[in-house]
């Protein structure tokens, strides 16, 4: 008999997202994207072309048109000649610095007043409650048009932006989990024991909430792309001529000349859907693969055509 291997959390864990094939595959295209972010410099200089110089002899039409894809430039030029394919590497690099970044401090934000908001309850839980009431009502355009106006836009306005209206789903998440949490006999009995307040929300608690942390903390970062996207597009973003995704496409869609030139659209729209699409993906897979409640498997139904006859009971078998 072959000897029973007792297989830890960490393995199953890794076990279920392998077996997840669309999980996989998203996984390892943020892989690649990340690569493609990361090596932009290297695309520069192996094409010649840097993001931000215009090939006006090469780059564009004797009539001052961009030009389609060639193998000079493999995803085209846009309206002034330069190098698209550069540009998507740049803007990637922006995207997901941007996306990574805020993500990572929403999710710190939303953590924190969570576990107080939900430990401690009472007059703290209404306080910090409003306040996450507060943040969601503020209109997002007006808030941001207002703080361009006095400060100019920035990366890091960007990030502070989107931080500022992104930690309030952490938080209420957080929130609910404390709340269940702060009641169990682990909890009750490190406070027989004397522990301290911060000692119960970080050694205790804290641990308990990894799951519902990396799942939301995954899932924001798309969020926050098309959030700096967007901002990008409406001109309150990265300041051109430094290149992103929504800038991208709002210089294509500001000129009529993307009616014919189609790959000023498709490339950006296309890379923005599949990144949000795969981190979106990848958080199912994680949320699927560490919620132990949700590890079941689909009943399989058999349809068939024809109906089975019923056999006589005085028939033989």
């Amino acid at each position: 008999m072959s000897d029973i291997v007792q297989r830890g959390s960490f393995e199953l864990t890794l076990r279920r997202v392998l077996s997840d094939r669309a999980g996989m595959l998203s996984l390892a295209f943020i892989v690649v994207l990340a690569l493609f972010a990361i090596g932009a410099d290297a695309i520069a200089y192996v094409v010649g072309h840097s993001p931000v110089e215009q090939f006006r002899d090469t780059g564009l039409t004797p009539q001052g048109l961009p030009v389609p894809p060639s193998p000079e430039f493999l995803m085209g030029t846009d309206q002034l000649g330069r190098d698209v394919l550069v540009r998507l590497a740049y803007g990637a690099r922006v995207s997901l610095l941007i996306g990574v970044i805020a993500s990572l401090l929403a999710a710190c934000i939303g953590v924190t007043v969570g576990v107080l908001a939900g430990y401690f309850g009472g007059w703290v839980d209404v306080v910090l409650g409003r306040m996450m009431d507060f943040v969601m009502s503020i209109p997002v355009l007006l808030c941001m048009l207002s703080l361009v106006s006095v400060f100019g836009t920035s990366i890091p306005l960007s990030v502070s932006v989107i931080v500022f209206f992104s930690w309030t789903i952490m938080g209420r998440v957080i929130r609910g989990q404390v709340m269940s949490l702060r009641e169990r006999e682990f909890v009750m009995a490190s406070r027989t024991l004397g522990a301290g307040h911060l000692s119960i929300m970080v050694i205790d608690i804290l641990p308990n909430l990894s799951v519902p942390i990396i799942i939301y903390t995954t899932m924001m970062i798309p969020t926050s792309i098309i959030f700096e996207s967007t901002l990008s597009f409406l001109g309150l973003g990265i300041v051109p001529p430094a290149p992103s995704w929504g800038g991208m496409l709002s210089e294509a869609a500001n000129n009529s000349i993307y009616m014919f030139a189609w790959w000023l659209i498709l490339f950006p729209s296309v890379i923005l859907l599949l990144t949000t699409l795969s981190f979106n993906i990848l958080g199912d897979t994680l949320r699927d693969a560490l919620d132990p409640k949700a590890n079941f498997r689909p009943v399989k139904m058999r349809w068939r055509i024809w109906p089975k006859r019923s056999r006589p009971k005085g028939d033989a078998k």
